[in-house]
């Protein structure tokens, strides 16, 4: 292949653009001019011409130069940092820093600079560099310089050096389920799992059985049209939530419904018509539910409580107006903003704003639901806390949103519409990946000071002892797609990670949270390095976790990381009883999704099957013969306790022996993902009051509690 230009090669370069990377094999890749002027373009940048590059070339240094502070200002607590400031040639600097409380510190020192001057227009431009005192507090701050007539200032952010666990969690270690909520349906909920399920199932993982926490599946908002988007992975919006897992019931407001007669008859019509299906239907439990919602809206509030949502529209301002508003015009236009009227695909227009008034009731209503879910979200994180829980509930925030939804919409200009995330080719999707989500744009992160990053990392953590960041790797660099292309012509685009893991360790210092990574897959060694160094927490799963440096053979539980989440199983693979039938094989086999002959994929299934059952046996854990799928499960699972991880994970289904998978990557309706509701050893469904009676459930969660504490 040919090598790129070399001035659309230095272009890539300054904007984190990669020009050649090594694939899964490790062979070298280049990537392709056209690739590089599409995502350029996304970021922006025009560089289809010789002209356009040279002159794209130039804009950077001119715009680098007619800045007088950087964008924003990195720094990290405990450690000596700089910055430079760039004023006319020979003229004073005064610097100072404002802290986040109002304190002023000034008398900042000046290092040596030797950059020479620039010719910006009709003047020079001189350049001068300054040192960050190593004790600045935790916080957002501002940086200011004074020059002449020059007054201006710019963000400063001072995150942790190290995160790690909470305090209160001390040298201990602990246990929690992670369960699909939408899953986990109780004999009052409306067709789907609730937070009010959410809260039981943590009390009775607390008090029954010392559960330090319970992860969770990705709560962000979908689209309230049909068909609703089954995938917690693709939401609407990650700032906000899904009113599908309200409790209609436990709002306040209920008990004053005259109607409330009516809302049972919804319930009980809606339980009828479930009974008869065997996946969730979202659709059907969100119409029953919107009409008994839309109810409890009317009902008249007291004087507290109107101050009470009063500050809380306050407190979440622009962002929830602009959710609240393209909710209205979704269920008006459809849930694809592209295709709307051009006057109302940008929310600051003035036919939004139009609209908005015209239809302020529906806006109200979808801004109310937020309101109830954060109510409901506190509940729960807080029965779970006073319950015994040392973390609570631990949330998930997904890579990014749906292309045509509530974000996209809103967040227009710090998104990168012209592309979309995926992943490029690897061992087990040749093809490569295209998750369909518009990307952050970094060079719009620094310009807008990380607000949107922060204010969402902020949002997830309000009521949670933890998150988990669904592929962490993507902070560090993604992969983007031009928009039409396929998943193996795109390339990667570098972020600040600096910025963004700093920022998400400041935000969970200040919720007192902890955060994991889930860094499985292909990483780069310096990444899980990095991410320990800044007591991030990676995630470990029991089939993944092989001596690379060996002969694949399982990893011995000695040498497995302290600082990591462990668990047997995960959502994209099958419960632990289905792993161990091959339900993995045969579900991709049947679809199409092998890249090798079946007989060949079983073969090497069993062989790291008995590969883990020997190792099993070498320890103790399994005695010799037995092959019991009870007894294996109880063994992997006791596993998890010889290993030095500070977080170990139950997934529900393995508690009560349900089989089957959740979700199979590389599907959409091929397979039932997302959909299937919590079932027993044989597929049938399950409610929760059965869980909490299932001899089964108690064992194993037992057996969790005894290995945290080895």
């Amino acid at each position: 292949m040919p090598s790129v230009d070399s001035v659309l090669a230095q272009l890539a370069e300054r904007h984190g653009v990669a020009t050649g990377y090594e694939d899964w094999t490790g062979r070298r890749v280049e990537v392709p001019e056209p690739t590089l002027v599409a995502v350029l373009d996304a970021l922006g940048v025009r560089a289809s011409t010789a002209a356009e590059r040279a002159s794209a070339l130039a804009d950077l240094d001119r715009a680098h130069w007619s800045r007088p502070l950087p964008a924003t200002v990195l720094g990290t607590a405990g450690q000596h940092g700089s910055f430079w400031v760039h004023v006319t040639h020979c003229d004073p600097a005064e610097v100072w820093v404002q802290l986040e409380d109002g304190t002023v510190r000034s008398g900042l020192t000046q290092l040596e600079n030797h950059t020479a001057p620039y010719g910006l227009d009709d003047r020079l431009v001189g350049e001068a560099s300054f040192a960050l005192p190593d004790d600045l507090p935790l916080g957002y701050h501002r940086i200011w310089l004074r020059s002449g007539e020059l007054e201006t200032s710019t963000a400063l952010v001072i995150t942790p050096a190290w995160l790690g666990l909470p305090t209160r969690m001390g040298n201990s270690r602990t246990w929690g389920l992670a369960t699909q909520l939408y899953s986990v349906r109780s004999a009052r909920s409306w067709g789907v799992g609730d937070l009010t399920d959410l809260t039981d199932l943590a009390v009775w993982s607390s008090a029954r059985h010392g559960a330090g926490y319970i992860v969770v599946n990705p709560l962000h908002a979908a689209a309230p049209t049909r068909p609703m988007e089954p995938s917690p992975y693709l939401p609407t919006s990650r700032r906000f939530v899904n009113p599908l897992y309200l409790r209609v019931e436990a709002i306040p407001e209920y008990a004053e419904l005259p109607k409330r007669r009516r809302v049972r008859r919804l319930r009980e019509d809606l339980a009828r018509r479930v009974a008869e299906r065997d996946v969730i239907d979202r659709d059907l439990a969100w119409a029953a539910k919107r009409e008994a919602l839309r109810l409890v809206h009317r009902v008249p509030r007291s004087a507290g409580r109107e101050l009470a949502y009063a500050a809380f529209r306050d407190r979440r301002g622009v962002a929830l107006d602009d959710f609240a508003t393209w909710c209205a015009l979704a269920e008006r236009h459809g849930d694809d903003w592209h295709r709307w009227p051009s006057q109302l695909q940008h929310p600051r227009s003035e036919a939004v704003a139009k609209f908005a008034e015209k239809h302020s009731g529906t806006v109200d209503f979808h801004r109310w639901l937020q309101w109830q879910l954060d109510e409901q979200l506190a509940a729960t994180q807080t029965a779970a806390l006073q319950s015994g829980m040392v973390l609570g509930v631990m949330h998930d925030l997904a890579v990014g949103v749906h292309p045509n939804g509530a974000d996209a919409w809103a967040m227009q200009d710090v998104l990168a519409l012209g592309v979309t995330a995926g992943a490029p080719p690897d061992e087990f999707n040749q093809l490569g990946q295209d998750w369909s989500q518009p990307p952050w744009r970094p060079d719009q992160l620094e310009e807008q000071e990380y607000r949107p990053f922060r204010e969402l990392i902020a949002h997830v953590l309000r009521h949670a002892g933890g998150v988990r960041i669904d592929h962490i790797i993507g902070l560090f660099r993604l992969w983007w797609i031009p928009n039409g292309a396929a998943p193996t012509a795109g390339t990667y685009v570098r972020y600040n990670h600096e910025a963004m893991i700093g920022i998400l360790a400041l935000e969970a210092q200040r919720a007192d949270a902890v955060v994991v990574g889930e860094d499985l897959g292909t990483v780069e060694p310096w990444v899980r390095d990095f991410l320990r160094s800044r007591g991030v927490l990676g995630t470990s799963i029991l089939w993944f976790e092989l001596d690379r440096d060996g002969d694949g053979r399982p990893l011995p539980a000695q040498r497995w990381r302290e600082y990591c989440m462990s668990s047997v199983t995960t959502h994209d693979l099958p419960p632990t009883a289905g792993y161990l039938a091959g339900e993995h094989v045969r579900i991709r086999a049947e679809l199409g999704l092998l890249t090798r002959p079946a007989e060949e994929e079983t073969a090497e299934d069993r062989r790291q099957q008995e590969a883990w059952l020997a190792e099993l046996r070498r320890v103790g854990l399994l005695e010799a013969g037995a092959a019991d799928v009870e007894a294996v499960i109880t063994a992997l699972y006791r596993y998890l306790g010889r290993t030095p991880s500070r977080l170990l994970s139950l997934a529900l289904p393995d508690a009560v022996g349900d089989p089957r998978t959740q979700n199979q990557p590389g599907t959409t309706d091929e397979y039932p993902n997302w959909r299937v509701p919590l079932g027993d050893s044989t597929g049938n469904p399950i409610l929760l009051e059965d869980v909490f009676t299932d001899p089964r459930a108690a064992a194993l969660c037992e057996t969790l509690r005894a290995a945290a504490q080895e």
